[in-house]
């Protein structure tokens, strides 16, 4: 399983490049990656993909963030 995950984020455009996250963001695409390089490029070509890159109003963001694991429940899935 790859450790890094992959971000593409499309924020408004009245939103400050600090303040765009996961929650403030207009659309999200998360991907796996294996390498920081990786990484920077899935999430571009997720985005290019989507039809999602910036335009009138808005911007992309990339980030690449490390994967967290959550303990699983007993007796749930």
């Amino acid at each position: 399983m790859s450790e890094l995950l992959a971000v593409a984020l499309v924020c408004a455009a009245t939103l400050t490049a600090r303040d765009c996250s996961r929650d403030t963001a207009l659309d999200v695409i998360v991907s796996p990656a294996h390498s920081p390089m990786e990484c920077v490029m899935h999430a571009q070509a997720s985005a290019a993909a989507a039809g999602l890159p910036g335009g009138e109003g808005r911007y992309l963001k990339i980030t690449c963030e490390h994967r967290t694991r959550v303990a699983a429940v007993p007796g749930e899935p």
